[in-house]
Formats: structure tokens, sequence, C-alpha cells
């Protein structure tokens, strides 16, 4: 049968990146307290195309998957990437996967358990020179209250729930329970899927007795990991979804050196 993608292309364009997105696909990922949870992931795998060929093979991505199971982790994207380098004919390989990963929390007081989701994304990309870049990226919900009302009102403040998206490369690896810890610990209180009244009433006086803009949330996010050797770069952004103004408040924070590719 002849192979059209293989045939020459004579525009001599070169194609930056090319291959499949949207691709939903069960994956395992690292747990840190039950070592495995297993999840349904969004995956994006893209390599370059040279000039000279009119297309890439779009059936050999689906196969490269059976090389992220049973397991997905930063430490296997190197292979990965290296893989799909070899196995498309590449000179450059990104991958993306998108996942929701769940956590079980108490609530402050009556302990009751629930389960938080929350999206996390690995991004790895090797380079023609075969240099690895990795990103871990965490999107955590928290929860703001506005020093600004809290100040000028005589009863009650405006307090609203936010996102926060964290992304950070590393030198050695970081759990994801800790990404999503250190963002909790700067909002002016965090988020549960339970909360009985005296649960309510704990995180309602939390979060007023801790006001912070999304200015506040981003800076102290950035000192923490500044103050952290293990982090190298981090982007960090804030949006609350205001409930008395008809848009969103948004901060973002890009700090550390990012690596030449």
């Amino acid at each position: 049968m002849i192979d059209i993608q293989n045939q020459p292309d004579y525009r001599n364009i070169p194609i930056d990146k090319v291959g499949i997105k949207n691709l939903r696909y069960p994956v395992t990922v690292l747990d840190r307290k039950n070592r495995f949870q297993h999840t349904v992931a969004t995956i994006n795998m893209y390599v370059d195309l040279p000039d000279k060929y009119k297309g890439t093979h779009m059936s050999r991505f689906v196969e490269m998957l059976h090389l992220f199971r049973p397991e997905v982790s930063l430490k296997k994207f190197s292979a990965i990437l290296q893989q799909m380098k070899e196995y498309l004919n590449a000179a450059s390989a990104h991958v993306e996967v998108t996942f929701p990963y769940f956590i079980e929390k108490k609530a402050p007081v009556s302990e009751s358990p629930g389960l938080m989701d929350y999206t996390c994304r690995l991004v790895g990309t090797s380079n023609p020179k075969g240099k690895v870049d990795l990103i871990s990226e965490v999107i955590v919900p928290i929860t703001s209250v506005c020093p600004c009302s809290k100040e000028i009102s005589e009863a009650g403040a405006h307090n609203q729930r936010g996102e926060v998206r964290l992304s950070t490369r590393f030198k050695k690896f970081i759990w994801i329970e800790d990404m999503i810890a250190l963002v909790e610990e700067c909002a002016s209180c965090d988020v549960y899927s339970v909360l009985k009244r005296v649960d309510e009433k704990c995180v309602t006086e939390r979060g007023y007795g801790n006001p912070k803009f999304v200015e506040d949330v981003v800076r102290d996010i950035a000192k923490k990991l500044k103050e952290d050797d293990n982090i190298t770069w981090f982007s960090v952004s804030a949006e609350n979804f205001e409930s008395i103004h008809n848009h969103s408040a948004y901060a973002s924070i890009t700090g550390g050196k990012p690596p030449e590719l």
C-alpha cells in the first residue's frame, strides 16, 4: 500500500509540532499515601516534522501510549520522549498529560472525610540535542476574603472561591500533594468537599481572620518557592471569581530561570 505520509513535500516548510490532541486514556499516577491512583488523563503528543515529509504517522502516537502503562510519572517522561523521537523519526518531542487527582481530606472540626479533586498536568519536552525539560502543574481551588471589604465594612466582608495555578521545575522529584498543600497554606482558607455546621463556622471565621488579595496569595506562594532550593523555576497565578464584582481579580508571578532549550 502507498504510504502518503512518507511522500515528499515541495513547500519546504517544516512543522514545529504535529501529533494528536485531547485523547482520553486510563492511567495510573503516583500517590504518596496509597502508592498509586487510577485516573483518566487527557493527553497531547507532538513531534516536529521536517520540511521534506508530507505528514507524520498519527497511529504511532496512540501505540506509544502503552509506554505510559501502568504508571505516569515525571521520572518516566525522559524515556517516553526519547522513544517518541525514535519511533517517529523526529528531532524533538512534546507530551502533555492532564488528569484529575483525588485526595481524601477531612473537615477541620468534625473530621468528616471527603474526596477533593485537583486538576494536575505533567509536561515534558525533548529538544533536538536530547535535553529534556519537565514541568509539574496543579490547579487548586481556594477561598479568599477581601481585606478592603473587611476594613471598610461595619459587619462582614465579601469572600469568594478562587483558583491558583502553580507550575514548577525542580532538581528532585516533588509530590503533587506538597504542591497542593503549599497553595492551600497561602489562601485565606482552603476548600473542602464535606462541611458540617461546626466546620462551616470554622472555615468562615478562619477566612475572615486571614483576608487576602490575589496579590497576597501569589506573593506568599512565591516567597515559599524562592526559599526552596529544590525549585529552579515557577509560575504561579491566582484568579478570584468575585462575588460582588462583574469580573475576576487576577495576579501572577514567574520566578527562577527556565532551562535553555
